[in-house]
């Protein structure tokens, strides 16, 4: 069965959401997770497990306190409307700051790990000719955690499409504003439109495999590359 109209609204508000907030993530994860790969403070510990909260903890959850936390009698709530902001819940800009929060170890941890995987020496020899903090940063760390910054990629992508739970609690149910593609299959499986939700359902389906596919395939061609690249 073809799309809806109201379907392709959700298809194009999903993207929309997942783009921005896979740049966003890239711009914040990276540096912290550059500090948590190099630092060796006693912070170090509690920021990792923030980080990686999300990772065990249920949506609905995270989405339940972010909704008493930015609600008109929660302090960031309070906040906002003090500032002449407005309100986050029940809008795009709360669902791109939930799937910000949601979506931070998808990202953080693979960056991470290719940071810590590249090891002392390169940033030593760098320093050695003379490379400052931010030229070494932009010329030996981002270039040798590319594998990694392409895994983040994807994954922050992939998993901002996939999400349920906390964009239903932060972001409610409405067309054009906060009606994601998940959400959009729950109501046509509501309404008992299985043919809806089939076709929707499928489309993630097949998206999800090109994605990881493509994941794998573009860090087994860039390991090959800096394999090949190295003396």
């Amino acid at each position: 069965m073809l799309l809806t109209a109201a379907d392709w609204q959700a298809v194009w508000l999903t993207l929309k959401l997942a783009t921005l907030v896979t740049m966003l993530l890239l711009l914040i994860g990276t540096p912290l997770a550059w500090w948590l790969a190099r630092t060796r403070s006693v912070w170090r510990g509690p920021v990792s497990a923030l980080v990686a909260l999300p990772l065990v903890l249920p949506p609905t959850v995270l989405g339940f306190y972010l909704l008493l936390a930015l609600g008109p009698n929660g302090p960031l709530g309070q906040l906002m409307q003090t500032l002449g902001l407005g309100l986050l819940p029940f809008s795009f800009s709360g669902l791109v700051l939930a799937s910000l929060l949601y979506s931070l170890p998808f990202v953080v941890q693979p960056v991470q790990n290719a940071i810590e995987a590249m090891g002392e020496r390169p940033l030593e020899v760098a320093a050695t000719l003379g490379a400052g903090p931010w030229d070494r940063f932009f010329t030996v760390v981002l270039p040798q955690a590319k594998p990694g910054l392409l895994t983040a990629a994807v994954l922050g992508f992939a998993h901002t499409v996939g999400e349920f739970g906390v964009v239903l609690m932060i972001g409610g149910n409405i067309p054009g504003e906060t009606r994601v593609i998940s959400v959009q299959i729950y109501d046509h499986v509501e309404a008992l439109s299985y043919a809806q939700a089939h076709s929707l359902s499928l489309m993630m389906l097949l998206f999800s495999f090109v994605v990881l596919l493509l994941m794998y395939s573009l860090n087994r061609h860039s390991r090959l590359n800096f394999s090949l690249s190295r003396p």
